[in-house]
């Protein structure tokens, strides 16, 4: 039976409705309150939830959490949200990138994993055998001990380079895919190593058909684009409202473009919504309504001037496609 697991429980797929498939709702990532990042920090429950409800009240019904072990997760805070928003969210088991495991680990994680100082100490003292295992309970028994399961599981990787821990974290990863069949999602720096990540997972077994790749729109590169969807893996947009680093256009073409050659089935559009800027509750940000508010009709406007159906694509970017990706297949 296939199913989706989210912070309410395992859901039938057709049960997500409007997906948003790369957000971060509550979290405090050690890292970033070392440096006294404030703007990085997501640490208001209140705050986020009157977010999380603009985009319920815009037609939203479900929020995929990317936000990994390594990354300051509030796992009851986001449950809480759910339940009292009625919105479907799903949480993410695994790790992001390795810059960040060099902050001090929390006591909260320690009780689980050992008295390690960092996350870095811990990575590295670890087989990735033994961090797949980690994986896997947070899967099947739940977040950081508690009985809410992770929806997905997370690697990641930085600009132009794998590190030995990014790799060790990729196969911890991968394994535990194969034994709790859930999906699996990747954090690319900018859009790069992509291929790369590719490499190593094949050598792991894993069916691309099963991964989504995140930030292709970082790396605005058609040709690219279009070697990793040949792959069947999904490509996650996820950079959506950021003009610091694109306009808008520069997003859709490459979008239309894989459209155009046949993978409109691999499409995934979210905001990677991770800084108090870019809410509205927080710091009068676009908020997390934007991309259903004004993408979405920006969006249909200039797919259907070209001669695409820009309503079909909708659907499929936001309901259907997140419907089969985020799909264990028991």
């Amino acid at each position: 039976m296939s199913f989706v697991r989210t912070f309410a429980g395992d859901v039938s797929p057709d049960k997500l409705g409007f997906t948003y498939s790369h957000e971060h709702i509550v979290c405090r990532p050690p890292y970033w309150v070392e440096q006294g990042a404030d703007d990085l920090l997501l640490d208001d429950k209140e705050k986020s939830q009157l977010d999380v409800l603009d985009f319920k009240r815009r037609g939203g019904r479900t929020i995929v959490d990317a936000t990994a072990v390594d990354y300051g997760r509030d796992v009851a805070a986001v449950q809480q949200i759910s339940e009292e928003t009625g919105i479907t969210i799903i949480g993410t088991a695994g790790f992001n990138k390795s810059f960040l495991w060099d902050a001090p680990m929390r006591d909260n994680v320690k009780k689980i994993v050992g008295d390690y100082e960092t996350y870095h100490q811990w990575i590295e003292d670890k087989t990735a055998n033994q961090l797949a295992d980690f994986v896997i309970q947070e899967v099947e028994q739940g977040l950081e001990g508690t009985k809410w399961r992770g929806g997905q599981v997370k690697f990641g990787t930085g600009y132009n380079r794998i590190t030995p821990l990014e790799e060790k974290t990729l196969r911890a990863v991968a394994r535990a895919h194969h034994e709790t069949k859930a999906p699996i999602h990747t954090h690319t720096e900018a859009g790069t190593m992509v291929l790369e990540q590719i490499e190593l997972l094949k050598e792991e077994g894993i069916n691309l058909e099963h991964v989504s790749f995140g930030h292709m729109d970082r790396n605005p590169d058609p040709f690219y684009h279009e070697q990793v969807a040949k792959t069947g893996a999904f490509l996650s947009f996820d950079g959506i409202s950021k003009i610091k680093y694109a306009p808008e256009s520069t997003r859709i073409h490459c979008i239309l473009e894989l459209v155009r050659k046949g993978y409109e089935d691999q499409i995934l559009v979210s905001g990677d919504t991770a800084r108090k800027s870019y809410y509205k509750h927080y710091d009068y940000g676009l908020g997390l309504e934007n991309i259903i508010a004004k993408w979405v009709p920006r969006f249909k406007a200039e797919a259907d001037s070209l001669g695409f159906d820009g309503e079909k694509l909708i659907t499929k970017f936001f309901v259907e496609n997140p419907a089969r990706c985020f799909t264990f297949k028991k």
